[in-house]
């Protein structure tokens, strides 16, 4: 049997492993081809949601919103969007945690969280957040669960017996984020 230790937040990073989780969880935009290079396009991923390019950015490096009317990007262009996201979130994230040691697989996948979410909703109180705080790493893994809306649609929401066509996947995300986090327990 092997004993492992959490980590403090501070001494943390987002992981190769985490970085890539976020990429196949977002995929990319839409592909348009021009000049015979294959380009990212635009495109709101969910009804509701918030124009996104790349890899679920959602903004550029200086805080300049993603708009519909943007010029396609590369691959290249959209992982170096997807790091400096995450760069500037993780910042954030570590400082929302003051004094709390993690895992490096919860850490990734709270940062996961975040990069959908936002910042915002990982301070609101029913999210993993307010469990860490309180050393309840069992609850912050449930209160994932909570977070299964996409603009006030409840995503696991079935229709007819058969998962819903509007969000199904924020809901199979946040399951499969839910059975990491107790993984890593």
């Amino acid at each position: 049997m092997s004993i492992r230790n959490r980590i403090a937040i501070t001494a943390l990073t987002l992981s190769l492993a985490g970085f890539g989780a976020w990429i196949k969880s977002e995929g990319e935009s839409p592909v348009v081809e021009k000049d015979g290079v294959e380009l990212l396009a635009p495109h709101i991923p969910t009804k509701g949601d918030v124009p996104t390019i790349g890899h679920g950015s959602t903004r550029y490096e200086d805080g300049t919103r993603v708009t519909l009317a943007d010029p396609p990007i590369t691959r290249e262009r959209a992982e170096q969007l997807a790091r400096a996201l995450h760069s500037e979130e993780e910042r954030r994230f570590q400082a929302s945690l003051p004094g709390v040691k993690l895992y490096q697989e919860e850490y990734d996948l709270y940062l996961d969280f975040i990069g959908q979410y936002g910042i915002g909703n990982w301070r609101k109180p029913k999210s993993p957040r307010t469990w860490l705080l309180k050393g309840d790493y069992a609850g912050a893994c449930d209160a994932l669960l909570n977070w299964r809306f996409a603009a006030g649609y409840d995503c696991s929401t079935l229709v007819n017996g058969r998962p819903n066509k509007r969000c199904w996947g924020v809901w199979t995300r946040q399951l499969d984020r839910h059975a990491a986090c107790w993984s890593a327990q």
